[in-house]
Order: structure tokens, then C-alpha cells, then sequence
């Protein structure tokens, strides 16, 4: 419960300023105390809530907590607990180990260790490389496996899920200050699931681009309503399948020509597809995700 301000000499901030200071309006700061008791704001005699410097870094410390992937119903318990002690990092290059450990985490569907891992990788890393080095490859490897293996799809699901809630909180923070184009990001009907998509959401949303991520596969007579709708700068579709030749032949290069934004194909079957693709208005960017990143930018900006 928010209690009255007694008399301090410490600063007290109102809510606009700390608003302002930490970029959390002023409807979440009221829910977080609400609804969750995260923070309690002192209160003037007429019931003005008045924050303190620690409050202030409270916000701060629940905006890293979500920025992290955890609910926001979860962080009440972990802002109690003591800062964990920093983890020495792993021996430069020492990737195969990392990537040995996630593919055993998602074996064993040991979800509480994947996060550990996933935190630490983003803590000691650069998006891009943890992308590069460590989570394309552990996709990539998977879905070899998961060709006809007993268990697949549970370990999939497993995965995506565990990504999506991650991402997507990371994103929904990120999008609020993106300055850069948005960009729609969805996955191609053949593909199981929606691996290359979050992984490309999570690498633009790093280079500041602002993210409209599609959960499921939009139909591509949605899409141009969405490009009235979203402007985006560009449309990229993603897949690890080859999908069926008459989207890529037919389908595809005949969507390219009727919208009048930049539709891109990113994952394995851009890779797989190029050569079909060579002589239509789709832009193939490969799939190596920042370096289809690298190719990405070009054609915005003449957009």
C-alpha cells in the first residue's frame, strides 16, 4: 500500500518526471503498483504519488528483468532477491561448447537452463554474434535432427515458445524508441514453425528497426491491407523448408509485383530458391541473418 510522504531531504520525483526519466508511461507505473506491487510511491496529503531516487532505480531494475523475457507477474520475486554474482565468461571462440549445451537443453526440454543460457549469451555478446555463433547454428542443427524424429515437434514447440516470450517482450519494449523503418516480418506457409522468423526479429530489432512480427502465416492476399495499414519498409519472409514450387515460382513473383514495397525472402529457402529467383523482384537475402541484414538496408533506403 502507498504510504504518506514524511519529511525528507531526499529529492521526490512526480510521476510525469518519472515518466520521462525512465520511458515508462504513466499508466504502467500506476498498474505495476496496483495490480502487481512492484513499486510504493510515497503520497502528498492530497494523494499525489511522489517517487524517490530508489524507486526510480526499481523502474529501472524491472525494465531489465523484462527487457530479459520475464513477466511482468514474475518479476515481484526476483527484484527480492540478491544480484547473482557475475559469471566468468566462456573462452573466446569456445562456441561449440555453448552450442553443445543449448541442443542438450532442448533435448532434455530443460527450459530453465536454455534461459540461463540464453541470458548469458546476450549479456557477454553482441545480438548479432550470439545469432551468428551460437543460435542459426543450433536451429539449423535441430531441424536436421528433427527430420522424422520421434519428439520433434514437442521440442519445437518447446523452443518456439520459450524464444517467442522472449523476443516478444523484447520487442514490445524496443518498438516503443525504435527510430529505424518498420519492417513485417513474417513466415512462409510450408515452414513447421516460425525459428528463422523470431531469430530475424530479434537481429533487426537490435539494429533499431521497429518489428511487426506476424504469429502465424498471414495469407498473401492480407498483405497488402497490412502494407496500407503498417508501412512498412520493407516485407521479408522467412522459412527453413524449400516450400512448394508454385509459391516461389508463381506465387511470390507475381505478390513482388503488385506491392510497392521491398518483399524479401531470408532463411534456408532463400538459399535454396536463388537461383529460381534470380530474374524476378524478390530480393533474396540469403540465410546468414546478419549479413541478410547487410543486404536489407540498400533496398529501404531506395524505398
Amino acid at each position: 500500500m502507498s504510504h504518506t510522504a514524511p519529511p525528507t531531504e531526499s529529492p521526490l520525483y512526480p510521476i510525469r518526471e518519472v515518466s520521462r526519466l525512465t520511458g515508462v508511461n504513466s499508466v504502467t507505473l500506476r498498474a505495476w503498483e496496483r495490480r502487481y506491487g512492484l513499486i510504493e510511491p510515497r503520497r502528498t496529503p492530497k494523494g499525489h504519488r511522489l517517487y524517490a531516487r530508489e524507486d526510480i532505480e526499481r523502474v529501472e531494475r524491472i525494465l531489465q528483468w523484462l527487457n530479459r523475457g520475464v513477466p511482468v507477474s514474475q518479476v515481484k520475486d526476483l527484484l527480492t532477491q540478491p544480484e547473482p554474482a557475475e559469471t566468468a565468461p566462456p573462452a573466446a571462440g569456445d562456441w561449440t561448447s555453448q552450442r553443445r549445451q543449448m541442443l542438450g537443453a532442448v533435448d532434455a526440454l530443460d527450459m530453465d537452463h536454455l534461459d540461463g543460457l540464453y541470458q548469458q549469451s546476450l549479456a557477454l555478446y553482441p545480438v548479432g554474434t550470439c545469432i551468428s555463433e551460437l543460435w542459426q547454428p543450433v536451429v539449423q542443427e535441430l531441424e536436421e535432427r528433427w527430420e522424422g524424429q520421434l519428439g520433434a515437434a514437442l521440442q519445437r514447440r518447446s523452443l518456439e515458445s520459450f524464444l517467442r516470450t522472449r523476443i516478444g517482450i523484447r520487442l514490445f519494449h524496443a518498438n516503443r524508441t525504435a527510430r529505424g523503418a518498420t519492417l513485417l516480418l513474417d513466415t512462409l506457409p510450408d515452414d513447421d514453425g516460425s525459428l528463422w522468423t523470431l531469430m530475424l526479429a530479434l537481429a533487426a530489432s537490435e539494429r533499431g528497426y521497429r518489428i511487426a512480427l506476424m504469429d502465424a502465416p498471414l495469407p498473401f492476399t492480407d498483405l497488402p491491407l497490412a502494407l496500407e495499414r503498417l508501412r512498412p519498409g520493407a516485407v521479408v519472409l522467412c522459412s527453413g523448408k524449400a516450400e512448394r514450387s508454385d509459391v516461389v515460382r508463381r506465387l511470390l513473383p507475381r505478390l513482388a509485383e503488385q506491392l510497392d514495397t521491398p518483399l524479401a525472402l531470408c532463411g534456408p529457402v532463400a538459399r535454396i530458391r536463388a537461383a529460381e529467383l534470380a530474374d524476378s523482384e524478390i530480393e533474396v537475402l540469403g540465410d546468414d541473418i546478419p549479413m541478410a541484414l547487410d543486404r536489407l538496408r540498400p533496398l529501404i533506403r531506395q524505398h
